[in-house]
């Protein structure tokens, strides 16, 4: 989650199949995993699935080993395994198990962890050439392959009259976004994007393909929804499109003596979300001088300026781009804000609140914590040397959590009495030479906002995954009882463990 007016953040069609399960030929992990050989992954897939193996001398190696977005996710994978289908991705996951053979999975390439979605020396999965993009013959539902970014799937979408809660930027990826929860420009009318999943196509760990939705495998489709890469990879995602034909959207941006204006404005925002319509990401991004940038969205082709916006509104802008626009237009308006080839960090954090008081106290303290900080970092690195800074905001209220509940739930443990702000603090940069320094700079300054956040009462130990940094934790913020229940289905579907030990790459349920 990114805003601002530079960047964003808080990103062939075939025919859908039947839900059912398809077995897949491969070897089945017939023993615990205990030490895991890097280079004989490799070796295990060259005989098999030989034309979809691609070594450091190809140009599709050369291609898919840099197709990131951050250089922070540049690494040095001993091959690339670029799998034609579902089933020659399951027998290659099978391959791997039974040779104990370390492994990542890229998507979208968008999360900028290192390590998260690449790897050093073992096989680097790609899912380029899983392209399933369709609808369902009465419009309701997308098929959506783990090779799309959103620009694609809202161009598609676009021609119907019809959009998805996917992600705000046009070069996110599809599976990162959705198996992290999927914050959306219509969350408060459907909840978080994986609430809009009817259906996931997953390759398990046994080298099996299994359906998980309301009536199959329904353990597995509550945790997809919210519990990331811990259970299987997703092949494919159905979810419920949205007739949306235009919408009224852009970025407002105001002068630095209008901060305290802007984020009281943040706050009563959040603490009164009566039209479910509505979203919005405000952002503080310093620099020669402070801006403050709000991405405004309204669900609505003939409705411009609504009341509820009036507070950021009755700001004098210095820039806008709000206008009637499809959200395929508004994506690429946003993504055309990322900047390609930095080294980028992202943390992520949350406080609650009931009260206009709590949520703006809760802003007013990360801001001035985050921002008494920054001294220490520009004492570091040259001014040349910074992309971005940035702080924003991400208000999650009561309408959004009862849209997720009434859709069956997800993992994420959110309550729906309470209002929370997720915030992510942005540093992007310059030279690999900043990397330890922009590192201890992000942890240290994200101590004190949660010691000040904690010591006003207003802390809450959810962060959220699509914008959180290697060193957070993310699973015991859904709550005891649901990181309980996720280790529980990780254990049940994939009972070796094999993507809590061969998949070195991101957050562990345990």
């Amino acid at each position: 989650m990114r805003v601002t007016t530079a960047v964003l953040t808080l990103a062939g069609a075939v025919t859908a199949s039947v839900p059912g399960s398809v077995p897949a030929s491969a070897p089945v992990l017939s023993a615990p995993v205990t030490s895991p050989n890097v280079s004989a992954g490799c070796q295990a897939l060259r005989a098999p699935l030989g034309d979809a193996l691609f070594f450091k001398n190809s140009a599709v190696y050369k291609y898919e080993a840099t197709n990131f977005w951050s250089n922070t996710e540049i690494m040095a994978p001993g091959c690339v395994f670029r799998p034609q289908s579902s089933q020659q991705l399951a027998e290659g996951i099978g391959a791997l198990a039974g040779a104990h053979a370390e492994f990542a999975v890229r998507g979208g390439g968008h999360m900028g962890v290192r390590g998260s979605n690449n790897i050093n020396d073992g096989v680097l999965i790609v899912m380029s050439n899983l392209t399933t993009l369709a609808l369902y013959e009465d419009q309701s539902v997308v098929s959506i392959g783990p090779s799309h970014r959103w620009k694609d799937v809202y161009s598609y979408l676009q021609k119907h009259d019809l959009s998805a809660a996917g992600g705000r930027l046009g070069p996110v990826g599809v599976p990162g976004l959705l198996l992290a929860g999927g914050v959306n420009f219509y969350g408060n009318q459907v909840g978080f994007g994986c609430d809009t999943v009817v259906n996931y196509e997953v390759v398990l760990a046994d080298g099996s393909i299994v359906q998980a939705n309301k009536t199959s495998n329904q353990d597995l489709f509550w945790a997809l929804k919210g519990g990331s890469s811990n259970f299987g990879i997703v092949t494919r995602f159905d979810l419920a499109t949205i007739k949306s034909p235009k919408v009224w959207a852009g970025s407002y941006t105001v002068e630095a003596k209008y901060i305290d204006q802007f984020l009281a404005a943040a706050a009563k925002y959040a603490s009164d979300i009566y039209d479910p319509k509505t979203h919005i990401v405000p952002a503080l991004v310093p620099g020669e001088t402070t801006l403050a940038s709000v991405i405004l969205f309204y669900d609505s082709d003939n409705t411009s300026y609504p009341e509820i916006f009036k507070p950021f509104t009755d700001i004098p802008a210095i820039s806008s781009t709000l206008d009637f626009k499809t959200v395929s237009e508004f994506a690429t308006e946003t993504g055309a804000m990322v900047v390609d080839g930095i080294n980028d960090v992202f943390v992520a954090g949350t406080v609650k609140g009931t009260t206009y008081k709590e949520l703006h106290d809760g802003i007013r303290i990360i801001n001035q914590t985050f921002f008494a900080e920054l001294p220490k970092l520009y004492a570091q690195i040259p001014t040349a040397n910074i992309s971005t800074i940035q702080l924003d905001w991400q208000p999650i209220g009561a309408d959004w959590m009862q849209a997720s509940e009434a859709a069956g739930g997800n993992a994420l443990g959110l309550d729906s009495s309470k209002v929370y702000l997720c915030y992510a603090e942005v540093v992007e940069w310059i030279g690999t030479a900043y990397d330890d320094i922009v590192a201890k700079w992000v942890e240290d300054t994200t101590y004190k906002i949660n010691n000040a956040t904690q010591k006003a009462g207003l802390y809450d130990s959810f962060n959220y995954m699509g914008d959180s940094a290697g060193f957070q934790s993310i699973f015991p913020g859904y709550g005891e009882e649901n990181h309980q229940k996720l280790i529980d289905v990780a254990q049940k579907y994939d009972s070796h463990a094999v993507f809590q030990t061969l998949m070195p790459g991101g957050f562990k349920v345990y």
